[in-house]
C-alpha cells in the first residue's frame, strides 16, 4: 500500500528535497504541500495524507498550532512527522504534546527519513525512544494522576513500560510470550484508557505522570 505524504515547511528548499526523498521510494508518494500551517487542515481534507511532514518553526502559524488544528478538524487525521532542526527542543516537546507521532532531523540521511515515515505510518513502534525520554525530562511537566485515573491493569501497565522503552508489538510479543494481536489488544486499550491517539503521546503521559522515569 502507498504511503501518502503531506510536506508542510516555509522553506522551498527543504521541500523540494523532502519530496525528492519521498517520491524516489515505491511505497511512498507525495500528494501535496504547503508552506504555512494554516494550508494544513483544508489540503488534508481534501488530498487525505497518510502523513504528514511538519515544519515545526514557521512564521505565520507554527508546527505546535497546526497539529492541534488538525487533530481537532479530523476525525481520523494523519500521522504527524515534525521536522526540525534541533532535536533537544522545546518546539518539538511541545509538538509531541500536541499530538506528533515524531520528529526528524533537516540533517537526516535519505534512508532515515524514509524509515521514519514508514515507522510513524505504520504506528506499531516509538520513534527515537531515547530521544524522546531527554525531551520529557527536559521540559516535561508532571501529570499528575493521568495514569492512576486510566486504572490500567498490571499487563496494561507492563505493556505500556515495554512501549517507553522503545519495542514494536512483535517486539513486546517476544518479551512477554504472547501473541502478537494480544499486544495489539493490550496496546490499544492503554490508548483509549489514557485518551491519547497513538504510542507516542502514551509514552510522553507515561513519563509526564512519572510512572516512566526518563533519565531511567
Amino acid at each position: 500500500m502507498t504511503i501518502d505524504v503531506l510536506i508542510v515547511d516555509d522553506d522551498e528548499l527543504i521541500r523540494v528535497g523532502l519530496r525528492a526523498i519521498v517520491d524516489a521510494q515505491p511505497d511512498l508518494r507525495v500528494v501535496g504541500e504547503a508552506a504555512d500551517g494554516a494550508q494544513v487542515p483544508p489540503l488534508v481534507a481534501k488530498l487525505r495524507p497518510r502523513v504528514v511532514l511538519m515544519d515545526v518553526r514557521m512564521p505565520a502559524i507554527d508546527g505546535i498550532q497546526a497539529t492541534r488544528r488538525l487533530l481537532a478538524a479530523s476525525a481520523d487525521p494523519p500521522r504527524v512527522l515534525v521536522v526540525t532542526t534541533f532535536a533537544n527542543d522545546e518546539y518539538v516537546y511541545e509538538a509531541l504534546r500536541a499530538g506528533a507521532s515524531g520528529f526528524l532531523l533537516k540533517r537526516a540521511r535519505p534512508a532515515e527519513v524514509v524509515q521514519a515515515i514508514r515507522v510513524v505510518a505504520a504506528g506499531e513502534s516509538l520513534l527515537f525512544p531515547a530521544a524522546i525520554r531527554q525531551l520529557v525530562d527536559t521540559y516535561g511537566r508532571r501529570g499528575g494522576d493521568r495514569l492512576r485515573a486510566a486504572r490500567l491493569t498490571e499487563r496494561e501497565a507492563e505493556v505500556l513500560r515495554l512501549m517507553a522503552a522503545g519495542l514494536s508489538n512483535p517486539e513486546i510479543a517476544a518479551r512477554l510470550v504472547v501473541g502478537v494481536e494480544t499486544v495489539k489488544t493490550h496496546v490499544g486499550n492503554v490508548l483509549a484508557k489514557l485518551g491519547v491517539r497513538d504510542r507516542t503521546q502514551a509514552v510522553v503521559a507515561a513519563y509526564e505522570s512519572g510512572f516512566v522515569v526518563p533519565a531511567g
